[in-house]
């Protein structure tokens, strides 16, 4: 099972959840500092450790490794994605019995390469949305009989993760006839005040009634 921090709802009853993947080398201390910064205070923010550690940095974690890797290859046949692959979404299922919050009120989103997992486990499970920050596509996409609302937000100055890796899986996801919200700023590979605000907006829509007064 992952190992994950978990940061409670300000209101002290959360009604929803959001699970934030981090990017590589990274961790989940990382990104937890976007729980302070949105004002959801009926969210509980699950952050889980990605399984494999980081070879440059005895305090990062990887999902996958990248270091030889190109956003234009097919990444789909990784034994390390493969295995993490399933590990979240054996993890993701358990959620509810240890949260009491079902997966229909439960956000999954990612940074970077914590953004294609979300595009890669999210589309087939009953989730309540999917939000893919600075990501891109692994390989072929295997959506579920409903697929979830999904965000996608991209830098066009992004020079770690093209922004055409993400125009591709967008283009992708729309030839699967899947409708998504896709918005593009003048930002490099960071999760900027823009892109929170376009977080918190998406979360108010499929989850009304969570953010703070």
């Amino acid at each position: 099972m992952l190992n994950t921090m978990t940061i409670p709802a300000k209101s002290g009853t959360a009604t929803a959840a959001i699970v934030i993947l981090h990017g590589w080398g990274a961790n989940a201390q990382d990104v937890a500092f976007l729980c302070s910064l949105l004002k959801l205070d009926q969210v509980q923010f699950i952050l889980p450790d990605a399984p494999f550690p980081f070879p440059y940095s005895p305090e990062g974690r990887m999902w996958y490794d990248l270091s030889e890797s190109n956003f234009s290859s097919d990444f789909g046949q990784r034994s390390d994605l493969i295995s993490s692959r399933q590990q979240l979404r054996d993890w993701l299922n358990s959620l509810e019995a240890t949260t009491g919050i079902p997966l229909s009120r439960t956000i999954l989103g990612g940074f970077s390469q914590g953004g294609a997992m979300t595009l890669d486990v999210g589309l087939s499970l009953p989730l309540a949305g999917l939000m893919i920050l600075s990501g891109y596509q692994h390989s072929t996409l295997h959506p579920g009989a409903t697929v979830p609302p999904i965000l996608m937000v991209h830098g066009r100055q992004d020079m770690v993760v093209p922004l055409a890796a993400a125009q591709l899986a967008k283009k992708n996801l729309e030839g699967l006839g899947i409708a998504i919200d896709y918005q593009e700023f003048d930002i490099g590979h960071e999760i900027s005040p823009l892109v929170l605000n376009e977080v918190y907006e998406f979360v108010q829509k499929i989850l009304p009634g969570v953010g703070g007064n």
